[in-house]
């Protein structure tokens, strides 16, 4: 029946951005609001002409978070895409970075709301299509390789026996 069907529609544009994966002692991730919204997301936002990712990432937390983050403090994870959360039709192309905080973030600028999720807990939050669809599950394989890596570790260190 045509009148039944969905016709998939491409992104009418692309957003380049970049986000942060920040995380506490306790392996909750920080999620910030942007006024006006109603989805949660990483902090980061649009690369400024003649910025490096990096550098744009260090001035927008600077600006979101009222926090300083030096270059030191970044890992790059990877460039992913997903659907904007807050423009139709548009996709971003977001540079991710893993990132060491220093002090204590306030919600500052854009930011109405910062929440610290335990990834177990991410039915129950509205989340951004970036942060639901790519960067949860990309941490879960890290979190996993990293558990196997511990459980090899120590698994190695039982067959060598102790120390003489």
């Amino acid at each position: 029946m045509i009148g039944a069907m969905t016709i998939p529609t491409a992104p009418t544009g692309v957003i380049v951005i970049v986000a942060a994966i920040i995380e506490d002692a306790l392996g909750r991730l920080l999620l910030v609001r942007k006024r006006g919204t109603d989805r949660f997301m990483q902090a980061g936002g649009k690369i400024d002409p003649g910025e490096t990712p990096a550098e744009a990432l260090m001035r927008e937390l600077g600006e979101e978070l009222a926090v300083v983050v030096r270059e030191e403090h970044l890992e790059y994870l990877g460039r992913f895409h997903a659907p904007a959360a807050n423009e139709a039709g548009y996709v971003v192309d977001a540079e991710v970075f893993l990132v060491s905080l220093g002090g204590r973030p306030e919600a500052s600028a854009e930011i109405e709301e910062l929440l610290w999720m335990a990834p177990s807990d991410a039915g129950g939050v509205r989340l951004a299509p970036l942060t639901s669809e790519v960067l949860l599950p990309l941490l879960a394989g890290r979190d996993g390789e990293r558990g196997a890596g511990r459980a090899a570790g120590r698994a190695a260190g039982r067959a060598a026996g102790p120390a003489a």
